[in-house]
This record gives structure tokens, C-alpha cells and sequence, in this order.
């Protein structure tokens, strides 16, 4: 690897985890240049910890919602620049790029060949803009929810104008109850789920792989501490369901009243009716690029 490249994943290391230049310089080298597996040596050395700012975010951008009728489309616009994501030409291709979205569902591949007012397809007019801004535009993802009977909300974070900003979510109930009391609760989950990123509804919906992985990281973290073998095991444990606690909507405490879980709070608004998180979608411009 030159070294040049080599210094440039080191700096980009250093910010992810927040370890020394010498840590991030040996975990590099171990593994020929891989940032990721970087991040993982680091913490199994029980150098780094995990949490939201090891998210790579090598990609700027918008994240643009659409709705209409209970029916919501979201897209992930990626840009070079925050500059260019700021560009009145390109907050003009976004918006209509939104507009297209919801008319197919969210579904990519109809976004692509669907035709803009100037009569062009998505994919030439995306040439186009490309060629006049001189960055790298991408439509990343899409994502759709329908009425389906259900009640469906959405929330947009970091917005430079309506629904367009840095974090979108969307956000299905299946619920019987029909007052302003869903309303608001609905729309203040969809900010929960903004501000704390869960991988999953609860725990059957986490990734069993996302699971194995960090209860091998909590392990080697913990032999590496050098504590004792005989109880490596339950303290493992603990921490794995730390970490599902965490990253599952139910479980999480409520932002809003964090001495209680969402589900508490689920089971409280909804008395005798029925409340249960049916989809969640939530993009972050540039997450996990």
C-alpha cells in the first residue's frame, strides 16, 4: 500500500474510534489497509469501544421523504459535498427525484427509466447533473410504505427544507386506536428512531451474524482484559444482552422519558387497544458507505 493511502485510512481510523496515530497505525498494517476489520482489532485489543461514531460517512448528501395519503417514499440522494447537497439546481433534481419515488413505490430500478418534466429518464438527466456540477451524484436507496390499513408516519432530521435533511425515517403502526394521542406518539417515535438508530423492532428481528459477531468481539475484549476465565462467560452474556437492549426499538429506553422502555410506553398509549410497530425504515445520509 502507498504511503500516502496508508496515512489517509490511519487519519481515517484515528476519527473513527478516537485511539492514537501508533494503535491505528498497527491495526491498519495487520490488516492490509481494511478500515472495518481495523475497527474490530481494535476492539477486541480492548483499545476502542463500539458506538455510533465508528459509522463511516464517506458519502455527503440528502435524504428526501414524499407522501401522500398515508403513503410515504424515501430516497437517499449522495453527493461529494455538503456544498453540492446545498445546490439550488440539485435541491431542484432532488425534489423531483422524491416526487418520482413515490409514484413507484420506491422501487430503484422504475425510478431510473421513469421521465422527468424536461421529458429525459432519471438515469440521463443524472448524467447531465453530473457533468454540469463536476461531482458524483448517486441515487443510493429507496424505500416505500403503503397504507396497508395501517397508520404511517415519517420524520426528517438535520432539514434544509420540508422533508429534505441529513436522517429520514419512516414509521408503520398497526393499531386500533385513531386519536391525537397515536398521532403524536407516532410522530415522536418516528424521532426516537431518528435519534437512536435500532437495528431492529426486538431481538428475533436482529441479524443472527450481527449477533455472533459482537459476542466474539465482547469475548476477546474480555479475555484480553485478562479476567478470569471461569467467569468471561456470564459477563459476556450480560453484555450481549446490553447490546440487544440497545439496538432494539422496544427495548430501548424512551427518549422522551428515558426511565422507560418504548414498549412500556406502547402498552400505557394504547389501554385497551391494540399498538405494534409493524416496519421502520430509517436512512443516514452517507451511513455505512
Amino acid at each position: 500500500m502507498a504511503p500516502d493511502n496508508t496515512l489517509e485510512k490511519v487519519k481515517k481510523l484515528r476519527e473513527l474510534t478516537g485511539v492514537g496515530f501508533k494503535d491505528c497505525k498497527i491495526a491498519i498494517d495487520e490488516n492490509n489497509g481494511d478500515v472495518e476489520k481495523s475497527i474490530e482489532f481494535l476492539r477486541k485489543k480492548g483499545i476502542a469501544k463500539a458506538n455510533k461514531k465508528m459509522e463511516r460517512t464517506a458519502s455527503d448528501g440528502l435524504v428526501c421523504i414524499n407522501e401522500n395519503d398515508n403513503n410515504f417514499s424515501i430516497i437517499e440522494i449522495n453527493t461529494e459535498t455538503d456544498f453540492v447537497a446545498k445546490n439550488k439546481e440539485f435541491l431542484k433534481f432532488a425534489e423531483e427525484i422524491s416526487e418520482i419515488t413515490l409514484k413507484n413505490n420506491g422501487k430503484m430500478e422504475d425510478i431510473l427509466v421513469s421521465k422527468m418534466e424536461n421529458k429525459k429518464n432519471v438515469k440521463d438527466n443524472l448524467v447531465d447533473l453530473i457533468s454540469k456540477i463536476g461531482e458524483k451524484i448517486t441515487l443510493r436507496r429507496s424505500d416505500y410504505i403503503g397504507a396497508d390499513k395501517k397508520k404511517n408516519f415519517s420524520y426528517v432530521h438535520s432539514s434544509i427544507q420540508n422533508n429534505i435533511g441529513k436522517i429520514g425515517v419512516l414509521l408503520s403502526l398497526e393499531t386500533t386506536k385513531n386519536d391525537n394521542e397515536i398521532n403524536q406518539f407516532g410522530k415522536q417515535l418516528a424521532m426516537h428512531i431518528a435519534a437512536t438508530s435500532p437495528l431492529g423492532i426486538d431481538k428475533e428481528n436482529l441479524d443472527p451474524k450481527v449477533l455472533e459477531k459482537e459476542k466474539e468481539i465482547i469475548t476477546e475484549e474480555l479475555k484480553n482484559s485478562g479476567k478470569d476465565t471461569k467467569i468471561i462467560d456470564k459477563i459476556a452474556l450480560g453484555k450481549l444482552n446490553k447490546f440487544i437492549s440497545d439496538n432494539t426499538l422496544l427495548n430501548q429506553e424512551w427518549i422522551m422519558e428515558p426511565k422507560k422502555k418504548v414498549r412500556d410506553v406502547m402498552k400505557e398509549i394504547a389501554s385497551k387497544d391494540k399498538i405494534k410497530v409493524s416496519k421502520f425504515i430509517r436512512f443516514k445520509v452517507g451511513e455505512g458507505v
